[in-house]
C-alpha cells in the first residue's frame, strides 16, 4: 500500500537527506512533511540543493512538544528523532531518555490514536552491547551498554503492545551508518577514520581494535525504511523488530581501518595496544530482514575494499 502523507521527524540529521531524497523518489505523489529542530541545518557538506526543498512542508520544534495536528491525515511516521552521540548521552543521560524514549512512545501513541496506519522506528543494533562471540539475531539476549542504546531497548518494548492490525510498528535495528551524506557525521568509525586518513594522513585506533561493528550504508538505510513503509502485518506481524544490514559487513575496528588505508594511499594506522578492551562489541545476524524483504538487499552497492 503506497503512502499518501508521511511525517519524517528528525529529518535534518545525518540519515534525513538520504531518506528524504529516497522517499520522494519511491513515492512521488506522497506529500513529504519533515519535523525537526533544525540544529544541525547549516551543517550541510556539498549538498546541490536544500535537501528540505524535496519536501511539502518543513515544521520545525522539539520532538516532546511535537503538534498532534501534524498528525492529521498522515499515513506513515518515519521517527528518526534521537540525541544519537554517546558522549552526550553520557552528559545528559535524562534528557536522552526524554527525547528518545518518552517522546517516542508518546508520538506513537498519538499517532495510533490519529489513525496512522504505519510508524517505522529507527532502532538499534547497539543494544546488544557487549555481545560475545556469536552473531546476535533479534531474539538474543539484550546489553546495552549507553544511555542511546537503553533509550532504543526501553522504546521497543514500550513499542511492541500499541502494535495491532491497523497499527504496524517496524523497528529497524540498524547498524552503524557510513557513508556519505548532505548533512555528515564524522563521529562514526568508518567516517571518523575517512576523516583522519584525508585530514591528517592518519587513523589513531583508541582501542587494541578488536571490537566487532556491523555497518550499513545511509543509503541502505533509506532503502529499509521504505520497505518498513510499505509491508503489509502479514510480513512480520504488527509488531516487527528486525536487524537491518548485512552479514558481510561484520567487522573488526582495526579491519575497517585497514581498509580505509587501503583506499586512501599513505595512511597511517595506529593501534592502542594497552587500551582497555571496548565492552561494545557485536556482530550480527541479519537473515531475518533478507528473508522478510528478500528484493532489498542491503551493502551490495558500497564494497569495503
Amino acid at each position: 500500500m503506497k503512502p499518501q502523507r508521511i511525517l519524517i521527524t528528525g529529518n535534518m540529521g545525518y540519515v534525513g537527506p538520504g531518506v528524504v531524497r529516497h522517499l520522494r523518489r519511491e513515492f512521488p505523489a506522497a506529500e513529504l512533511i519533515g519535523f525537526d529542530m533544525g540544529f544541525f541545518a547549516h551543517c550541510l557538506t556539498g549538498a546541490g540543493r536544500l535537501p528540505e526543498s524535496r519536501l511539502d512542508r518543513q515544521h520545525f520544534g522539539d520532538v516532546r512538544d511535537l503538534p498532534t495536528e501534524l498528525l492529521q491525515g498522515v499515513d506513515a511516521i518515519v521517527h528518526l528523532a534521537a540525541i544519537s552521540n554517546d558522549p552526550m548521552g553520557s552528559a545528559y543521560e535524562e534528557v536522552t531518555l526524554a527525547v528518545n524514549y518518552q517522546a517516542g512512545i508518546g508520538l506513537a501513541q498519538r499517532a495510533k490514536e490519529a489513525g496512522v496506519r504505519a510508524f517505522v522506528f529507527a532502532s538499534s543494533c547497539s543494544m546488544y552491547g557487549a555481545g560475545g562471540e556469536g552473531a546476535k539475531t533479534e531474539t538474543s539476549t539484550l546489553n546495552p551498554l549507553t544511555a542511546y542504546a537503553r533509550s532504543k531497548v526501553l522504546s521497543e518494548q514500550e513499542l511492541a503492545p500499541l502494535a495491532d492490525d491497523n497499527f504496524c510498528i517496524t523497528c529497524l535495528r540498524f547498524a552503524t551508518a557510513c557513508g556519505w551524506s548532505d548533512r555528515l557525521r564524522l563521529d562514526l568509525v568508518v567516517n571518523d577514520f575517512v576523516a583522519g586518513a584525508v585530514a591528517a594522513g592518519e587513523i589513531n585506533i583508541l582501542s587494541d581494535g578488536t571490537p566487532w561493528r556491523p555497518l550499513i550504508h545511509v543509503q541502505d538505510m533509506a532503502r529499509a525504511i521504505e520497505w518498513a513503509i510499505s509491508r503489509e502485518a502479514d510480513n512480520g506481524g504488527d509488531f516487527l523488530a528486525v536487524n537491518a544490514g548485512s552479514d558481510q559487513w561484520n567487522y573488526q575496528v582495526r579491519e575497517l581501518a585497514e581498509a580505509v588505508a587501503a583506499a586512501i594511499p599513505g595512511t597511517a594506522v595506529s593501534l592502542n595496544a594497552a587500551a582497555p578492551p571496548d565492552k561494545r562489541s557485536y556482530r550480527v545476524d541479519f537473515s531475518l530482514f533478507r528473508q522478510l524483504a528478500p528484493s532489498t538487499s542491503l551493502n551490495v552497492l558500497y564494497p569495503i575494499p
